[in-house]
Parts: C-alpha cells; structure tokens; sequence
C-alpha cells in the first residue's frame, strides 16, 4: 500500500498506534530476566563439582597466561596473589594443601603473604599438583616479573651500588 493510501485512510494517530508497542517494557524485561535467571540456574545445576574446577583451573590459567603477554608489570598479580587464588580455586584449606605439597603451613603462608620466595621444588610441585594445567614455567616468569620491576625501580639500591663500581664505561649505548 502507498504512503498516500495509508494517510488517506487512517489518521496520522491510528498510523502512529499501529506502530508502537502498548504492552508493558518494563514487565517483559521482568518475565524475560526471570526466565534467563532460571535458564542459568537449570544450566549451572547440571555441571558437576569437577567440570566447575576444571572451568576455575582454566580461567586462573588464562589471567595469568593474560598477564605474562602483556609485559607491564601490575603489582597487585604477583606469584602470591596467583597461589592465593590456586589454592581458593581448589577450595583448600591451606594446612591440607601445603600437605599435598608436602611443604610446611608456615611456609605456605609465607609465600601467600610475600615474605618469602618460593624455591625451585615449590614451582615444580605446583606444576605437578596442577597435573600441568599451569606449568611451572609460569610460576617462575611470575616471580621473574617482579625481580624485573624491583631491579628497575629500586633507586637506593642503584645509589647505594654506584659506589662499588670503578672505571665505567664511557659508551652509552641506550
């Protein structure tokens, strides 16, 4: 039908009524939310205990797989923050986990809370545990990070050095 068929019979009301939705927005986004709401209930109902820790184990792979591409260093994602959300991943208490381990609580906490760096056979026991979802690798580059950025930003510690060297090199090659 043409346009001036349609203004011919109808009124420019009737045509604007025909055109708009009378029924409630806000109730369908409720009726609609609920039933997604319900949608994911029933799905995540359905996945078993071990398909939600492997989903968990892959994400906290992925973050830190994520944060080694990237190069900048974030001082909140340090190889204690990642144990950290290891172990609560796993929903362990850490007693139990630095057993699996077969390290000392103390030991674990320690490395949790930065007063302590873990030591070679710690990195690999993490990747063991894991079963290799998180290679030990990781772990370490982790740790690397952090040296990296304490290197290049502790200034009393390179004025405190300058004297220790003698007879520098007068190139600069930067």
């Amino acid at each position: 039908m043409s346009i001036n068929k349609i203004n011919s019979k109808y009124t420019t009301e009737e045509i604007t009524d025909s055109f708009i939705i009378t029924t409630n927005v806000n109730q369908s986004k409720k009726v609609l939310a609920k039933s997604l709401k319900d949608a994911r209930k029933e799905t995540q109902s359905e996945i078993t205990d071990k398909t939600r820790l492997t989903l968990k184990l892959m994400q906290l792979k992925f973050q830190i797989e994520d944060y080694l591409k990237s190069d900048n260093f974030n001082p909140k994602f340090t190889f204690s923050y990642f144990l950290k959300e290891y172990v609560d991943v796993l929903n362990k208490k850490r007693k139990i986990f630095a057993q699996e381990i077969s390290i000392d609580e103390t030991e674990l906490s320690q490395l949790i809370n930065k007063h302590r760096q873990p030591n070679d056979s710690v990195i690999i026991r993490l990747e063991l545990h894991s079963n290799n979802s998180i290679p030990a690798v990781y772990w370490f580059k982790l740790l690397e990070m952090e040296k990296a950025h304490s290197i290049n930003t502790n200034l009393a510690l390179r004025k405190k050095e300058r004297k220790n060297v003698k007879n520098q090199v007068e190139l600069n090659l930067v």
